[in-house]
């Protein structure tokens, strides 16, 4: 049996991956970390660091960034294998986590989903046969998402601008410029609203046609089964840093 911490356990994520921890055989529910607790939980939460008296075997990461560094503290100390879902990271930010991952094995995705990595292979794959295109990409979410553009998107566009020897760069804000798109730019246009889940499209516009990618995710629960693969495929690893790639052999 894994034994599993959650952190940010009192967040609309890490509530679901709790449910779904609990509700997978092969998974215990050790504890949670959360800064806010809210609510009544069936298993031991805690709010400070020094105080948490379990030593799960892995840990699930879906909070915010300052959060995540918190839990990766615990993690070192007590060499526990932590699964990042969390996005919204600067690149220093980024680099740390790098760094860490010589101590602890982590993985980390912007996003969890088996389809999202399809479609990330696909637009890498395309990239090169539509260079002369104006390539865009809208990501939509609900109301409540802090980071923009999301972490997906923006590992679309790096998956993108990989395929094609970095010759390109994103473009997050148009208010302010009064002169044509630059051929070598990816436009990134984020839009924030309700409680949708997320939607990802990536357009290719030529002269005479458009070719589209897009995604859709109708249920959270897809990042959270995803972590859950991610865990267990996490235990066994090495210290070092993993992603979708590394465990489904893309």
């Amino acid at each position: 049996m894994l034994e599993v911490m959650v952190n940010g356990c009192s967040g609309k994520m890490g509530q679901i991956v709790c449910d779904l921890v609990e509700q997978d055989e092969n998974l215990v529910l050790k504890c949670g970390f959360d800064k806010n607790v809210t609510g009544e939980f069936a298993f031991p939460v805690y709010n400070k660091i020094e105080n948490i008296l379990e030593k799960p075997d892995v840990i699930i990461d879906f909070s915010v960034p300052a959060a995540t560094f918190k839990i990766l503290e615990y993690a070192v100390k007590n060499h526990v294998p932590v699964v990042i879902a969390t996005t919204g990271f600067s690149e220093d930010e980024e680099q740390k986590i790098k760094d860490i991952s010589k101590q602890i094995p982590i993985f980390k995705s912007a996003n969890m989903s088996y389809d999202i990595m399809i479609m990330k292979k696909l637009v890498q794959w395309l990239a090169p046969f539509l260079k002369d295109t104006d390539i865009e990409i809208t990501e939509t979410h609900h109301n409540r998402k802090i980071d923009s553009p999301s972490g997906t998107a923006q590992m679309l566009a790096n998956s993108i601008n990989q395929s094609l020897g970095n010759s390109l760069h994103c473009e997050y804000n148009r208010h302010n410029k009064r002169e044509k798109r630059d051929k070598n730019e990816i436009g990134m246009n984020s839009i924030r609203g309700g409680n949708i889940v997320g939607e990802h499209i990536v357009q290719f516009f030529g002269e005479f046609e458009t070719f589209e990618l897009k995604h859709t995710s109708y249920s959270r629960n897809v990042f959270a089964d995803g972590a859950l693969k991610a865990a267990k495929f996490l235990i066994e690893q090495q210290n070092g840093l993993y992603n979708m790639e590394d465990m489904f052999n893309f």
